[in-house]
């Protein structure tokens, strides 16, 4: 008969038996647990590391981008007369500014009306076509002139159409602001009999932007509206169009704005009245100071990072999961290296280390910044302060700008040049006549830098000089020739007109055509195209495009491109490259953090380690199954054993007591 189950009938338990038996089996299982656990903690420490260094990284670019363009700060001695701001890069100095006046809009007045509402004319289609530009000579009297000249500028005319529908003073001042002329139209109720008076004021500032307002078809439109300055004058101008002007360390300067931002690089002025300031334009310091902070803290806590994961906690008698790491350790002398040498490429006697500017090793390892003792470093030599922290890169020649560094390793190199730089250009044959006429010689069909467009004339008789500011605005406001960033320039000599493209190089080149060629240019004007630079940087040829030449690919000065200015040619002087801590700091970064690099090396040989320990465990979970089965299958058998035994040694029991006793009575 079979057992129900094992032990039963003997006494032997045996689950409990073999229970403790695939115990001591397991103990393999075991150790791999353990080690799985080891590798876990290691791998979630490199991703403690890697995010460590990420983070420290973002420091160092961003230190490495206030060195490189450090903001500046404006001040004014008295900003009710002046205010100014400056961007990075802006022209430090002093600067003594006197505003003689204020740039503003001019303002006409039509004659007095009884009503806003009441039809002025007998509503035909009437045609108002309003043009800006400057009035010149003679004299202003009561808002009128007489004897002026109004210099027409070449820039388009605009119109707009009055008819029954709208000739009315509310009309006409809905339909000019509705077209977007750049004229603001308004009406003015003055209390007098007839107190209704639209005024026309232009949008843009400036002595260039006066009006001068023609009418075609009702006379009664024309006797209020007309106003030409060197003619009929039906207005009355309240407020003439006038530039500002004002004077920079003696130099005098005009604008059509009140906000004058392109005549010292980087400094923008803001004129509020006339008067005399001076301007303060200098480094913001308080950047660069909180960037070195913020770099010397992040990498304090980068440091505290790796000493926390390699590190032994003598109190707990526990180490870091990455103690004795290699890669770790590695790392961590590796920034130390490039934080404690000398910056190449700086001239003897220039700031080569940081301590120099206060940043010191303390003894476990992180860094200490003295800030006096930066604040000395910015007063007395702050680009040798920003050099430490900003690849350098430095033109002795004043008219060679360096544009790009490229590849080009820390050095000194010499720039030749056997070719300037040129533009495109087209020279008349002889003087230029001074008159246009409208459907004569009115129209040019001109090609710069390989983009072509017609442009028409503004019809009338020129002096040499308003020709040439004529032609100029009408070219360069072609919106083929703005789209395209094409723009010419226009001379005369002796009448005789030049026109040259600002572009420099084989690109640029000027062509022309159409009714006014030959009228203006001659008939066999010449064109000349124009010219790349060409030369060598360290003594290996140069690409040029235009004003600009790239040192050669491969070579030391891999990508650097230098903007030559100027005629010169043979020696341009040399360009010193020296590489920052913070470019050495980054492409060491770079190399730990990269796909080759150690940590991703460490992680990688973690994740061959637990898929191998993955296939021990499945193979020994496999050969624990076959010992359990054989365990229990001895067990059992043993079970069945002992419980046959025990029942025979109760039958044999049973029939030894049955025997009779040969010794009793």
């Amino acid at each position: 008969m079979a057992l129900a189950a094992p032990g039963v009938g003997s006494n032997l338990d045996v689950n409990d038996i073999v229970s403790k038996l695939m115990s001591i089996e397991q103990r393999p299982l075991t150790l791999l647990g353990n080690k799985e656990v080891s590798f876990q903690a290691k791998l979630s420490a490199y991703g403690v590391l890697r995010a460590a260094l990420s983070t420290f990284q973002g420091t160092v670019t961003a230190l490495r981008s206030a060195a490189s363009s450090p903001a500046f700060a404006a001040t004014s001695s008295d900003s009710t007369i002046v205010s100014a701001s400056a961007t990075k890069g802006a022209a430090a100095g002093d600067y003594s500014v006197e505003v003689l006046q204020l740039a503003q809009r001019q303002s006409i007045v039509t004659a007095g009306q009884t009503s806003a509402t009441t039809a002025i004319g007998d509503g035909s289609a009437t045609t108002l076509t309003f043009d800006f530009s400057s009035i010149s000579g003679g004299t202003l009297t009561d808002g009128v002139y007489t004897g002026a000249t109004f210099t027409a500028s070449g820039g388009s005319s605009h119109t707009i159409t009055i008819d029954s529908t709208n000739n009315t003073l509310h009309g006409i001042r809905d339909a000019i602001n509705a077209a977007g002329i750049g004229v603001k139209a308004s009406i003015v109720k003055d209390g007098s009999a007839a107190p209704y008076r639209l005024v026309f004021q232009a949008e843009s500032g400036g002595a260039a932007n006066s009006m001068r307002i023609g009418v075609s078809g009702s006379t009664d439109l024309a006797n209020l509206l007309a106003y030409d300055p060197a003619g009929t004058q039906a207005l009355t101008q309240t407020m003439a169009a006038q530039d500002a002007e004002l004077s920079i360390n003696g130099v005098p300067v005009t604008s059509a704005t009140n906000t004058i931002s392109d005549a010292i690089e980087g400094v923008s002025f803001t004129l509020v009245k006339a008067g005399s300031a001076s301007v303060g334009v200098g480094r913001d310091d308080a950047a660069i100071r909180k960037a070195v902070d913020t770099f010397v803290k992040s990498y304090n806590e980068l440091n505290g990072s790796i000493r926390a994961l390699t590190g032994f906690n003598s109190e707990t008698r526990q180490g870091g999961a990455l103690l004795g790491d290699s890669a770790a350790r590695s790392i961590q002398a590796s920034l130390r290296a490039v934080l404690g040498a000398p910056l190449s490429g700086v001239a003897e006697g220039g700031i080569r280390v940081l301590s120099q500017i206060g940043i010191t090793f303390q003894r476990d390892g992180s860094l200490a910044l003295d800030s006096s003792k930066l604040d000395e470093a910015l007063s007395s030599n702050a680009d040798g302060v920003l050099r430490l922290f900003a690849s350098s890169a430095q033109a002795s020649d004043g008219m060679v700008r360096i544009v790009s560094s490229g590849s080009t390793r820390p050095g000194t190199y010499a720039v030749d040049i056997t070719t300037a730089a040129t533009q495109g250009r087209l020279t008349g044959s002889s003087a230029a006549a001074l008159t246009i006429t409208q459907g004569v010689n009115d129209t040019l069909n001109i090609t710069i830098d390989g983009t072509a467009a017609t442009v028409t004339l503004t019809a009338g008789t020129y002096t040499a000089e308003s020709l040439t500011s004529m032609l100029a605005a009408a070219i360069n406001g072609a919106p083929a020739f703005q789209s395209a960033g094409a723009k010419v320039s226009v001379s005369e000599t002796g009448g005789v007109l030049t026109m040259t493209s600002e572009r420099y190089g084989s690109a640029s080149s000027v062509s022309l055509g159409g009714s006014a060629a030959a009228d203006l240019f001659g008939g066999s004007p010449t064109a000349l195209a124009g010219v790349d630079v060409a030369g060598t940087i360290n003594g290996l040829p140069a690409t040029g495009t235009g004003q600009q030449l790239i040192g050669a690919a491969g070579s030391d000065v891999d990508g650097l491109t230098l903007e030559i200015t100027g005629t010169a040619t043979g020696s341009r002087g040399v360009v010193t490259m020296s590489k920052s801590f913070t470019q050495a700091l980054d492409e060491a970064l770079n190399d730990f953090l990269s796909g080759t690099g150690p940590l991703t090396s460490r992680t990688d040989g973690i994740n061959r380690s637990l898929r191998d320990l993955g296939r021990q465990r499945d193979a020994l979970n496999m050969r624990l199954e076959g010992i359990e089965q054989r365990y229990r299958a001895q067990f059992t058998a043993l079970d069945g054993l002992i419980s046959n035994l025990n029942a025979t040694s109760t039958f044999l029991t049973q029939q030894l007591a049955r025997l009779p006793n040969p010794y009793s009575e």
